[in-house]
């Protein structure tokens, strides 16, 4: 018997990555859709769902449906928390596209929401999955680094802004590239660290190229009336243990030392970096050493491989764990985290002093 999902927003992050991802599982069918336009539920529909699969403008008839186990929130920022809090209270298992929420406020209650329900509740941190993560994870895991105590969160553009949907619109999203792809590289980060308890957070947010005109940009050249959200930002935070992590994140600035959903790892037995691929550093032998991890099907000629992409390996784990009764691999209370820190360097920056927490 195959778990029925129903997907709620039918945009850019439910086609480019939940509805194909969830295509390529045995174990799911999806039956119904729905967005406030009409015709991308439509459309989503004919191409993703059954034959007897529904499309729906309001979200609250979609989740009445009593058949349906398991829902995939795909819309603006403003709607994750709660969509997925009646999501979750009507019997359903979530997975919330990230970042988890706009605030913390809203991020505690989603996980309350998780907690009171008994429902499985994950938020969509896909690149924990890629393969390089996956196997700087085990490094970490078997404490080859050590003690972690300097990390950088790396989720640099040089001229990527996108221009689409909601993505300008503080109001609807909550920030620019720090909630928007600052959440992954931080979430990569916290994860390989295994370090949730933060102490305090230092912030700078930026407004320094979004009124160029006809700007050069990957996505085309963006209106300076619309872009009302930052296009960098940049944290410093202090965890409980001393830790240090700097996390950096722009749309737009001017620099060529670029990358996104990356991290540096410093520990007292070594270091890593997705810089320019895997690389672990370190010393042996009274000598220092760095390697290049090969990854894939490096120097096999005619073979593409036969894994998952990662975001097709973040949706079977996902489903795995529902039928399966085991956890998922990003949890909610990490992602809290995740949201309570980049909140924190957001208020830092507005009021230019430090945020502790509690």
């Amino acid at each position: 018997m195959k778990l029925k999902v129903g997907i709620i927003g039918c945009g850019g992050i439910a086609k480019g990555k939940h509805m194909p991802s969830l295509a390529a599982l045995d174990t799911v069918e999806m039956v119904a859709f729905c967005d406030i336009v009409e015709e991308r539920a439509v459309e989503a529909k004919e191409k993703f769902g059954t034959a007897e699969a529904k499309a729906y403008t309001d979200y609250k008839e979609l989740i009445a449906d009593s058949s349906i186990d398991v829902i995939h929130v795909c819309t603006p920022n403003k709607s994750h928390s709660v969509i997925t809090i009646d999501a979750l209270e009507a019997d359903k298992h979530v997975m919330c596209e990230k970042p988890m929420a706009k605030t913390t406020e809203e991020a505690k209650a989603m996980v309350e929401a998780a907690e009171r329900t008994g429902k499985k509740l994950t938020i969509g941190y896909q690149n924990r999955f890629r393969e390089d993560s996956q196997y700087l994870n085990e490094v970490c895991g078997n404490n080859e680094l050590g003690d972690i105590y300097f990390a950088k969160a790396h989720a640099i553009r040089r001229r990527a802004v996108p221009t689409w949907g909601v993505f300008l619109n503080e109001e609807e999203q909550g920030g620019g590239p720090l909630i928007d792809i600052g959440t992954h590289a931080l979430d990569l980060t916290l994860w390989l660290m295994d370090n949730y308890k933060p102490k305090y957070v230092v912030g700078n947010v930026y407004h320094k190229l979004s009124d160029k005109e006809n700007a050069a940009n990957a996505f085309g050249s963006w209106d300076p009336k619309e872009f009302n959200v930052e296009d960098s930002a940049f944290g410093f935070v202090t965890m409980e243990n001393g830790a240090t992590i700097v996390l950096e994140s722009s749309w737009a600035l001017n620099t060529l030392d670029v990358g996104e959903a990356k991290t540096t790892l410093c520990g007292t037995e070594g270091g890593a970096d997705m810089r320019d691929g895997l690389r672990i550093n370190g010393e042996a032998y009274s000598r220092l050493y760095e390697k290049k991890i090969a990854l894939g099907a490096d120097g096999v000629d005619f073979y593409e491989g036969t894994e998952d992409t990662p975001e097709v390996a973040e949706a079977r784990q996902w489903i795995d764990s529902i039928i399966n009764d085991t956890e998922p691999l990003v949890k909610p209370e990490q992602a809290l985290v995740v949201t309570q820190i980049l909140e924190a360097i957001y208020e830092s920056a507005k009021t230019k002093k430090p945020v502790f927490f509690e």
